[in-house]
């Protein structure tokens, strides 16, 4: 039965009724005040009508079943005809003019409707139509702010690391190469052979193996200072050169002296005519070299190590976080499953950037019993499954549990 609230709206006799008995009680009221006879106050009490209770929003489901309706029909699913004629009729109507066996019908047939076509939703056929194109942009936005500075500190620690190992490599041949010929050759004031003025190579060894050497001892010594003043760039010239005074300048006017300076340091004398004395002059150019080289070495290891162990792994994370909501968004055009979602994603980020924090914790999380992956691919993982990680942290609580339930056995059994 309907409702008498239901019923009145709908009703047109009634309504017609309504108005013509308030027509009559207003020319009632009119003749009462031209008679001077006054209202009573409870008269005026019972004139006032009740508040009405909000009615269903049966043009928003009839909007609904039609936009499903002709979802249907583009996608060549079978709709019954009481369905389609329920739908039809409510769309073609107002609810004012919706009387309760109508609006029983569209709500039978929008369930009907809408189970059959699930996952798909009016709300995900009017997103996936007109709302892509703000979450297009914003992923797009995302990717695009996390993707620079990856890529960025990603090759700068790569180079800086590939320019540091060549660095120890070259410090460890010179280091080699000075211990060798100073036995070899002996110092400048004691040689091992000959006398201070004239040094000669003591017997048993080759005079091109050690010029040889010396040359390779030069090299290296070259090589370890260009390569340092690289690697100094990447800590912004933190360190400062020893060699400063005497590097080209053009507004310095001492250039030519200056360059004579550092080849006489740097390089061999032609024709080696006092090989001890090269090789003491080439040593003590080498300790500023390495002292050099090494303090700028602790530099780019302590920064570059930080922003690799702290800052990658969570832009690493947001990244993976990224991918996911891009390869769902693609899933969900497909299907016509697409609704916005900023809370979740908001969530998920959030997630993502706790994970890839503390990824770093854990020096054992594993995938398998046979894999193992770089922290940064972990990181990136945890941003695109965050399940998987939140599997790790229940596994290791359960493992805390199982211990501390087994020590208090044993405790209880002793």
């Amino acid at each position: 039965m309907a409702s008498p609230e239901l019923t009145k709206r709908i009703d047109p006799t009634e309504s017609s009724s309504a108005a013509s008995g308030t027509t009559n009680t207003d020319s009632d009221t009119a003749d009462s005040n031209a008679a001077g006879v006054q209202p009573s106050k409870q008269g005026y009490v019972n004139s006032t009508a009740p508040a009405s209770e909000p009615f269903p929003d049966f043009d928003r489901a009839a909007e609904d079943a039609m936009c499903l309706l002709m979802y249907a029909a583009e996608t060549g699913r079978n709709v019954d005809d009481t369905t389609r004629n329920s739908i039809l009729h409510a769309r073609t109507s107002t609810s004012v003019r919706l009387d309760e066996t109508a609006a029983a019908n569209l709500l039978a047939a929008l369930t009907k409707l809408a189970a059959e076509l699930r996952p798909v939703t009016a709300d995900s056929l009017r997103a996936s139509s007109n709302q892509t194109k703000p979450t297009i942009l914003s992923l797009r936005r995302w990717t695009v702010m996390l993707a620079v500075p990856i890529v960025l500190f990603s090759l700068l620690s790569f180079v800086s690391s590939s320019i540091a190992s060549l660095i120890r490599t070259d410090i460890t041949t010179a280091n080699d190469l000075a211990v060798k010929l100073r036995t070899e050759l002996g110092p400048l004031t004691s040689p091992t052979g000959g006398t201070p003025d004239n040094p000669e190579l003591p017997k048993g060894l080759n005079e091109g193996d050690v010029i040889a050497q010396l040359q390779l001892y030069a090299s290296t010594i070259r090589a370890i200072d260009a390569r340092a003043r690289q690697l100094n760039w990447f800590v912004f010239r933190a360190e400062p050169d020893p060699f400063a005074q005497y590097r080209w300048d053009p507004k310095n006017s001492e250039n030519e002296d200056n360059q004579k300076k550092i080849k006489g340091m740097f390089q061999l004398t032609v024709g080696l005519p006092n090989m001890p004395q090269d090789a003491d002059k080439l040593t003590s150019t080498y300790q500023d070299v390495r002292s050099f080289a090494q303090n700028i070495l602790d530099l780019v290891s302590v920064s570059y190590g930080a922003i690799t162990t702290c800052l990658l792994p969570v832009l690493y994370a947001l990244l993976g976080t990224c991918a996911y909501l891009l390869r769902c968004f693609e899933e969900e055009l497909r299907t016509v499953t697409f609704t916005p979602s900023s809370r979740a994603n908001w969530a998920r980020f959030l997630i993502a950037g706790i994970g890839g924090a503390v990824v770093g914790l854990f020096g054992n999380f594993t995938i398998t019993q046979g894999a193992s992956i770089s922290p940064l691919a972990i990181a990136f993982l945890v941003g695109y499954a965050v399940d998987v990680f939140f599997s790790f942290l229940d596994g290791l609580v359960q493992t805390f549990t199982k211990r501390k339930n087994s020590a208090s056995s044993l405790a209880t059994a002793t």
